[in-house]
């Protein structure tokens, strides 16, 4: 009974219960007292009696219970946190047995399980990298190998998700967005002309040759699809599309085979692990969204519970206004930095291109999207993505009562923040990012497993939130800034 609520609600709803029952047996006793004694004038005396006792009852029922709040039920959950994250979001160093000082041998036993878990984890951690270091070298000379050859690769899924891309099909993309793992092909080439070739590939089972418009309709590639297998997608060859990359470049064979037959499902019915996330943060010319302006887009991809290497997004923007001094010596960028960077709608634009089919993620998101919803019919876009506040996630899994700035559940989570980083949106993106890939099992082990569970689960500490970004009465936007 009641077990979906957290314990310290319960226990709150305990003392509450216990304090209307001494007060309901107190003036039952009172009562049945004045009327066994017979005397009317007694009545005032008795209510008197009432009042005061059931104030007594409340104190001291109130005052047990912050005491037992604060030294038994609020240090319980800090510790499930705390073994929680050891056990499934990778932190390991030592639980600190002060939290949990009142509950006798509880931290010490907790703090030597941890230990014994974080040595065995080690271990395991250790074999695994030697058996895998062989195949991680192997994986990289086939990279290189891919990466060396003058061909244009993607795989592409039966649902025409992108599954695999060499770095020349990456420069190819690039010239019209971003690419992207589980992206739609149709973001990137004309989706009639690509259908068309993909019917007559399938009918004949063999290979097609065919022309095709980029999205924009600006460039003309010639291509060659060929057949993985019946229902097993494809292979797209950008036939003589050399990209000019320099020896010293990363040249990355970015893929995910686990994409390659996955079927299509609503997003809020995925596993979490499954899920592809936009993590994103910005920096702005001050913290008034209503007219304050961004300045600055960074942003990653989490697919299946990892960052996805080498896709990112970067861009300064113009504000189309000077920088005040004072922001620019928090983010580091200046009024003369952002001459000649798209404007907002351009950015915008692209980055939602970027975070299309994805969950959006942010820290202390209403921010963040507030500026970026204001521009909206600017930028041509419908900003309908779900979205995930790590504010929220960090009060499902350690409790509303501790911090949840970045830094602190960076911190927690043992995520470096470098400091010429700080307070750069790829930087604080990134940060982001590695918080929510440690958070995202620590989720499923608290039986959270779907996207929809997880949502229903933050809207029970919206009101962090509501703390962080008080709504103007006027304009009805957010007015705080971002936690730091």
């Amino acid at each position: 009974m009641l077990t979906h609520l957290s314990l310290r609600l319960r226990i709150f709803l305990f003392f509450g219960f216990l304090a209307l029952g001494a007060i309901a047996v107190t003036l039952a006793a009172l009562w049945l007292s004045y009327g066994r004694a017979g005397l009317p004038d007694l009545l005032d005396p008795f209510i008197f009696a009432g009042l005061l006792s059931s104030f007594a009852i409340l104190g001291l029922c109130a005052a047990i219970w912050l005491m037992f709040d604060e030294h038994v039920a609020k240090p319980i959950e800090i510790l499930a946190a705390e073994m929680r994250s050891r056990a499934h979001g990778g932190v390991s160093r030592d639980i600190d047995a002060k939290v949990a000082r009142y509950l006798g041998d509880l931290a010490p036993a907790a703090a030597g399980l941890a230990g014994q878990l974080g040595d065995a984890t080690l271990r395991s951690a250790q074999s695994i990298a030697e058996e895998t270091a062989h195949l991680e070298a192997e994986k990289q000379k086939l990279t290189d190998l891919l990466s060396e050859i003058p061909v244009a690769t993607v795989m592409v899924g039966a649902n025409n998700r992108i599954v695999l891309y060499d770095a020349q099909a990456g420069a190819v993309l690039a010239q019209i967005a971003h690419p992207r793992l589980n992206a739609c092909l149709f973001d990137y080439l004309d989706e009639t002309a690509l259908k068309k070739a993909q019917a007559k590939m399938q009918k004949t089972g063999k290979e097609v040759l065919a022309e095709v418009l980029g999205r924009d309709g600006k460039q003309h590639y010639d291509l060659r699809l060929k057949p993985l297998g019946e229902g097993e997608g494809y292979i797209l060859i950008f036939e003589g599309a050399v990209a000019e990359i320099p020896p010293e470049a990363a040249r990355p064979l970015v893929f995910d085979f686990d994409l390659l037959n996955r079927p299509l499902q609503e997003l809020e019915d995925l596993p979490l692990k499954d899920l592809c996330f936009a993590v994103f943060d910005t920096e702005t010319t001050g913290l008034l969204p209503h007219k304050d302006e961004i300045v600055q887009i960074g942003a990653l991809r989490v697919l299946n519970g990892r960052l996805v290497d080498g896709e990112t997004f970067d861009t300064l923007v113009d504000p189309e206004r000077s920088i005040p001094a004072a922001s620019t010596l928090v983010h580091g960028v200046s009024t003369e930095m952002v001459k000649g960077a798209p404007k907002i709608a351009k950015a915008a634009a692209e980055f939602h291109l970027f975070a299309s089919d994805a969950v959006i993620v942010a820290h202390n998101a209403p921010f963040d999207m507030a500026f970026l919803r204001r521009h909206a019919k600017k930028a041509g876009v419908s900003w309908d993505n779900p979205i995930l506040d790590t504010v929220l996630l960090s009060a499902v899994l350690f409790g509303a009562s501790v911090p949840h700035t970045l830094d602190a559940l960076c911190e927690r989570l043992e995520v470096n923040i470098p400091v010429a980083l700080r307070h750069t949106a790829l930087g604080d993106a990134h940060a982001t990012a590695e918080a929510l890939v440690k958070m995202l099992p620590m989720l499923q082990a608290r039986g959270f497993t779907t996207l929809g569970e997880v949502i229903a689960q933050t809207q029970q500490h919206g009101r962090l939130l509501e703390d962080l970004n008080p709504v103007d009465n006027h304009g009805g936007t957010w007015q705080a800034g971002k936690t730091t």
